[in-house]
C-alpha cells in the first residue's frame, strides 16, 4: 500500500480560497462575538440583516421584484422575521422554474457559481453560490462549529464522505489533503477484504478528528466492534454531517471509537446551519446564517414542545441568489430550552431528517425511521441493508446477508420490524448482492417513491 501522489479537488479548494481568506476571516471574527450576543444583541442583528436582504431583493432579483408587487408590499411591509409569512414559500420546483430571475442583477456574471443539491429528497436543484465569497464564509460557521470540540486548521483529520479516489485500481485507497493534514479515504471501497488496511492506515496517520458521512464511520465502527479491534487512541471526536445521525449511529460510534460524535445540520443551498455545542446535542441554530421556522399543517407555525414541522429557511448570506422562505423538505423538533453552553441561539432538539425518510401505513400514516433500532440482535447477521417503499403499507427490506445467516434471521428480523412498525406495515425481505451508494457516496437507508408532505405528519 502506498500514497496517491497527484493533486486532489479538497486541496485546490482550500488553495482556491486563499483569496476569499479576508471574508473568511471578517465572518469568523464576527462569530467569535456574537455566539455569546444576548437574545436582543442577536433580534436586533437578525432584523438588520434581514432589511438589508429584502430591500436588495426587491431592488435587484426580477423574481422577488414580482412577488412584492403582486402582493401589493414593500420591504418596509416585513420588520421582524415573524412578518415573513406575508411572502409565500419559495420551493425547489418554483426555484428551477424561475432560476434565471432569482438572479441579482447588479452582480457580474463571474460572481455567480452555479451549483447542484444532490437530489436526496428526489428532487435535484440547481441554484448559485457567490464565486469565491459563499463557501469561504461557509468555512466560517462550520469552523467556529468545530472550535466547540477543539478542532483546529493544523490538526490532522480522517475524512470520510464519499470521495473516489483515483488510485483505488491499484489498491491505494486514500490520499493526502490540505497540505498532508486531511487523509482522504475512498468510501466506494470499505469492503471486509480492505478494511485492515484502512484501519492500518487510520492508525499510522495518527487523527485527531475523523469527518464523515454517519453511514461511512458505521461502516468502519461494525467491523472495529465485531473484529474486538481498539479504538484510535489519538481520535478526539468523530465529526458527523451530511446525513441524518441516527440515535442508534451515535451509540454505535461512541461506543467503538470511545470518543465524542459531533454532529451538525446544513445543507447545499446554505439556508440553514445548526450543530451541537460542548456541553448537549441540541441543534444550534446560527442566527447570523438564516432565519428558521417550522411549519405543519395549513402551512402554518407549529407551536408548543415536542412540536414536529418542517424546516423553511431565509438565508441571510447569499445575496446573489436569495432563497427566502424555502422549503427545505426537512423535518425536525424545536424546544424553548435555553442551553447550559451560554448561547442564546435558538435550539433544535432533534432532526428527524427528510420527508422522504417516513414510511407509510397502510391507512397513510407516517412513521419516521429515526427511531428504528438497527443494532438489535435481529440485524446480527446482515451486512448491508435498505428499506425501499413504493405502496402504502408495503415495505421492502433488501438485505446483503453475511455467511452465517439462516431463515431464522429472516423470520427475527421480520418480526422485529413488525414489532417496531405496528400491524399496519407488510415487510418483505429480499436478498441482494449489494446496496449501491448515491453518487455523491452518501447513503439512504429508505428509498420512498410515495409523495410525503408535512400535512401528513
Amino acid at each position: 500500500m502506498r500514497w496517491a501522489s497527484h493533486a486532489n479537488p479538497l486541496t485546490i479548494k482550500a488553495l482556491s480560497l486563499v483569496p476569499s481568506y479576508r471574508t473568511y476571516r471578517q465572518m469568523y471574527t464576527l462569530l467569535q462575538q456574537s455566539q455569546w450576543w444576548s437574545r436582543e444583541e442577536l433580534a436586533a442583528y437578525q432584523a438588520q440583516a434581514l432589511s438589508r436582504l429584502l430591500d436588495h431583493a426587491y431592488e435587484n432579483v426580477p423574481y422577488y421584484r414580482r412577488v412584492f408587487r403582486e402582493r401589493r408590499l414593500v420591504p418596509g411591509d416585513i420588520r421582524a422575521p415573524g412578518d415573513l409569512e406575508l411572502l409565500p414559500f419559495l420551493t425547489k420546483e418554483i426555484v428551477q422554474a424561475n432560476l434565471p430571475d432569482l438572479k441579482a442583477r447588479n452582480y457580474p456574471e463571474t460572481a455567480f457559481e452555479y451549483v447542484r443539491t444532490s437530489g436526496s429528497t428526489g428532487t435535484p436543484m440547481g441554484f448559485y453560490y457567490e464565486k469565491g465569497v459563499s463557501r469561504a464564509r461557509e468555512w466560517a460557521f462550520m469552523k467556529t462549529q468545530w472550535d466547540r470540540v477543539g478542532y483546529r486548521f493544523t490538526d490532522r483529520c480522517v475524512v470520510l464522505r464519499g470521495h473516489v479516489v483515483d488510485a483505488a485500481s491499484r489498491g491505494v485507497y486514500w490520499r493526502r489533503a490540505l497540505f498532508g493534514r486531511w487523509l482522504i479515504m475512498s468510501s466506494h471501497q470499505m469492503t471486509e477484504e480492505a478494511l485492515p488496511a484502512y484501519i492500518h492506515w487510520i492508525r499510522k496517520f495518527k487523527p485527531r478528528f475523523i469527518h464523515a458521512y454517519p453511514s461511512t464511520a458505521v461502516i468502519l465502527a461494525r467491523y472495529m466492534r465485531e473484529h474486538g479491534i481498539e479504538p484510535f487512541p489519538t481520535v478526539k471526536a468523530v465529526l458527523c454531517g451530511s446525513e441524518n445521525l441516527y440515535p442508534w449511529q451515535r451509540s454505535l460510534l461512541t461506543e467503538t471509537f470511545g470518543c465524542r460524535v459531533f454532529s451538525w445540520y446544513g445543507n447545499s443551498e446554505q439556508t440553514v446551519l445548526a450543530g451541537e455545542c460542548e456541553e448537549s446535542t441540541h441543534y444550534h441554530i446560527f442566527p447570523e446564517y438564516s432565519i428558521v421556522e417550522l411549519i405543519g399543517r395549513d402551512d402554518r407555525p407549529v407551536r408548543g414542545p415536542g412540536a414536529m414541522g418542517e424546516v423553511v429557511a431565509t438565508s441571510l448570506t447569499n445575496f446573489v441568489c436569495p432563497l427566502i422562505r424555502y422549503r427545505t423538505m426537512d423535518v425536525a423538533v424545536a424546544t424553548e430550552k435555553q442551553c447550559s453552553c451560554g448561547r442564546q441561539y435558538p435550539l433544535l432538539e432533534k432532526v428527524e431528517g427528510r420527508l422522504q425518510e417516513f414510511i407509510v401505513t397502510r391507512s397513510g400514516h407516517p412513521i419516521s425511521v429515526t427511531p428504528i433500532n438497527y443494532e438489535s440482535e435481529a440485524f446480527e447477521n446482515i451486512r448491508q441493508f435498505q428499506m425501499y417503499q413504493e405502496e402504502k403499507g408495503e415495505l421492502i427490506m433488501k438485505v446483503v446477508r453475511k455467511s452465517a445467516y439462516t431463515e431464522e434471521d429472516t423470520r427475527q428480523l421480520t418480526r422485529e420490524l413488525r414489532w417496531q412498525l405496528g400491524d399496519e406495515v407488510n415487510v418483505h425481505v429480499r436478498f441482494v448482492d449489494e446496496i449501491p451508494r448515491t453518487e455523491g457516496g452518501k447513503f439512504r437507508y429508505l428509498i420512498q417513491k410515495l409523495p410525503i408532505s408535512i400535512g401528513d405528519l
